[in-house]
């Protein structure tokens, strides 16, 4: 696979975090290749790093140790400025509690990251986004005007709206019911298939990780497989 082909290498990634009862190892020699525009199930039990290794691949967090190499940029050797231009520019995400701003309206929420870039119609592509995951006629509700979907759907818009090469999911449906979750999905993976974009998905739901390429499973820090293309959906059988 060309350089150019890959959207994430991640080499030895190491991190530790002191603590009161001393180091404590969250990442422990983590290594992953994601293709461009693939999709990956990060998957794994509560405690085993997967949050933590997303904000490594954001740029939020930096390992101890190893190489973090993103959309062909190592970001070891990246200041903050640069990483949160980085980020900026090529990642977004999709956190489990929306992370909203709660005095700005909808529609300034998903123009906040195009201001920051200078882009001079950021209120019109912003609505165009909000337009795309059905929001069209909530350009400007605030946050507490919205049920939990339609601030994921806001929080949706925004991470894709300057169509990054990365999309960062972390339990996006967490905190929202079957329904709605499942109308979440349905508009993450579309728009990670409109825009070719590589997605980083975590999740508990093994069906939900079906839908990826491939799924990676994590444990204490470490990967338990290399990452094995996700099984095919078992056939429905009509009733007689």
């Amino acid at each position: 696979m060309n350089s150019e082909d890959i959207m994430i290498d991640l080499s030895d990634v190491h991190l530790t975090l002191p603590s009161e009862a001393g180091p404590v190892d969250i990442l422990r020699g983590v290594e992953l290749s994601v293709a461009t525009g693939e999709a990956v199930g990060l998957v794994g039990p509560s405690g085993s790093g997967k949050s933590t290794l997303m904000a490594v691949m954001a740029g939020l967090e930096r390992p101890s140790r190893g190489r973090v190499r993103v959309a062909g940029q190592d970001l070891e050797d990246m200041g903050e400025d640069d990483l949160a231009r980085f980020r900026r520019d090529h990642v977004g995400i999709v956190f489990q509690s929306f992370h909203l701003i709660p005095t700005m309206t909808a529609l300034e929420n998903v123009a906040m990251p195009l201001e920051f870039a200078g882009v001079g119609d950021a209120f019109e592509v912003a609505a165009a986004a909000l337009g795309e995951v059905g929001l069209d006629h909530r350009l400007t509700h605030y946050p507490s005007q919205l049920s939990g979907g339609e601030q994921q759907r806001v929080a949706l818009a925004r991470a894709v709206v300057r169509r990054p090469g990365l999309l960062l999911a972390d339990e996006p449906t967490g905190n929202l019911d079957g329904a709605t979750g499942a109308a979440i999905i349905e508009l993450l993976f579309g728009l990670h298939k409109a825009a070719n974009s590589t997605l980083i998905l975590i999740t508990h739901d093994p069906a939900l990780a079906q839908r990826c390429d491939r799924i990676v499973h994590m444990r204490d820090g470490r990967f338990e497989t290399a990452g094995a293309p996700a099984p095919s959906p078992a056939p429905s059988v009509a009733a007689d």
